[in-house]
């Protein structure tokens, strides 16, 4: 069980990073916004997503329904070191969209990717704030039919490593239970 964080009115000295990680639909989203709600009451959700069709539209519209109006959100799909955020709790909701629109953007090459994510990672967390992270675990699914796919899970796989090691603190979501990895 995780413990009940007080909400803070002190001002945070450096970005603190919480990274939550696991499978599609493993309760990744609910823990961040738990915990988010137990830092902050008026947290930001900072929304990755692109609408690539109906399906992203209404998975949004179901995200933004089960956050409710204490959240202010801010939506920037690539560039996330643009909105200022010091000071505030913040869920970036998620890195493997980030990823993805990163990955289009730059025809599909995963090393190219790669290298402009880490920079603009770092230029992101540079600011004072408190930053619960999302991503995925896809790495532990079934393995990826195309090299397009499979380079994708490379991505992922690097980059989940690159933030994570910079975490204080890293949970695994498993069937909707958090378990503590750092």
């Amino acid at each position: 069980m995780i413990q009940c964080r007080a909400v803070c009115n002190y001002h945070i000295m450096a970005t603190e990073i919480i990274v939550i990680t696991g499978g599609q639909r493993s309760g990744k989203s609910s823990f961040a916004q738990q915990l988010a709600r137990e830092f902050s009451s008026e947290p930001v959700y900072l929304a990755t997503a692109r609408q690539w069709d109906q399906d992203f539209e209404k998975r949004i519209a179901r995200h933004r329904s089960d956050r409710g109006d204490a959240w202010r959100t801010v939506e920037e799909e690539k560039h996330i070191s643009r909105p200022d955020l010091t000071g505030q709790t913040v869920v970036l909701d998620c890195i493997t969209l980030w990823l993805t629109n990163i990955y289009y953007d730059h025809e599909y090459n995963a090393e190219a990717s790669l290298k402009w994510a880490m920079e603009e990672w770092d230029r992101f967390i540079e600011r004072d704030f408190r930053l619960i992270v999302v991503t995925n675990e896809i790495g532990m699914g079934v393995h990826a039919q195309s090299e397009t796919a499979r380079h994708f899970t490379d991505l992922q796989g690097w980059m989940n490593q690159y933030i994570a090691r910079k975490a204080p603190e890293v949970y695994l979501m498993v069937s909707g239970i958090p378990v503590k990895v750092k």
